[in-house]
């Protein structure tokens, strides 16, 4: 049976919560290299799979989404990532569902219910509690890495909710990755940020990167905003640092202080609490 769009959003962000810990065991720490590889080998298997071209004057709309969607939103992500404390990192992309709600107005004509803001602000307070380090120190570039990061993915979820491609979300996801992995291997190699060598362990790494945590939960977020809207999935990106917080726990044997345990019990409130929001504004 397929998935509802907002459990197919919600398996996406899952699936993104393995990114960090992914990051820090099997991949090389060149972010653009990496950001590149995750774009490319994201996109080019769905672009097997889907073999269509978008219409002829959407190609300039096409780049704006795998820039913001992909190649900013990767690039930018691997920097915080490996700048920033871990928690710290995954603190700032749970920023990224604020962006979206107060997107929607300006771009969408979509006033977000007082009670939505109440829920995403709740659940960027719970985040907060179960991912930050007490005296972590912050660079300012992956602050605004991080920062960026969020925003851009933000900005292209709603845009591609305003624009409402005329395309299957197969199609669209691949030729995002595409155009971005393009514009990121170019950044890459003007940077010299390529891995001297390569090994065993990152090629697999690198591989389910780009398959199993790129290109499946583009296809399953883009369904997500596709059938209800970038404002009702918003709150599901919570769930990606706190997948990440559990694999770093039973990886790294981290375990959970009593601050962090009521801060998930605020996420997962907060992400029931907006479901709430939104059927009782449904109705109304």
């Amino acid at each position: 049976m397929p998935l509802s769009p907002k459990a197919a959003a919600a398996a996406a962000t899952i699936l993104w919560g393995f990114t960090y810990i992914l990051t820090t065991t099997m991949l090389p720490h060149n972010p653009w290299f990496i950001a590149a590889v995750r774009a490319l080998g994201g996109g080019l298997p769905l672009l097997l799979f889907a073999r269509a071209l978008p219409p002829a004057g959407w190609w300039g709309k096409m780049i704006v989404l795998g820039t913001l969607n992909n190649g900013l939103f990767f690039g930018l992500l691997f920097v915080a990532a490996i700048r920033l404390p871990g928690g710290v990192a995954a603190t700032f992309q749970a920023l990224g569902p604020l962006f979206m709600v107060l997107l929607a107005l300006p771009l969408l004509g979509v006033r977000p219910a007082g009670g939505k803001l109440i829920a995403v602000a709740a659940g960027v307070v719970g985040v907060a509690m179960v991912v930050l380090q007490g005296g972590a120190a912050l660079d300012l570039i992956g602050v605004l890495a991080a920062l960026g990061a969020a925003l851009s993915v933000a900005l292209g979820g709603t845009l591609y909710s305003k624009w409402k491609p005329p395309v299957s979300v197969v199609t669209m996801a691949a030729w995002q990755m595409i155009i971005a992995g393009i514009e990121l291997a170019i950044i890459a190699a003007i940077l010299g940020d390529i891995p001297p060598a390569i090994t065993a362990t990152n090629v697999l790494g690198l591989a389910i990167l780009a398959l199993a945590i790129t290109a499946l939960p583009f296809v399953l977020w883009f369904t997500g905003i596709k059938g209800v809207g970038p404002a009702a999935v918003a709150p599901m990106l919570l769930l990606t640092p706190i997948t990440a917080f559990v694999l770093d726990a039973l990886v790294r044997g981290i375990v959970p202080s009593a601050v962090q345990t009521l801060g998930i019990a605020i996420v997962i409130g907060s992400l029931l609490y907006g479901q709430y929001v939104d059927r009782n504004t449904a109705k109304g």
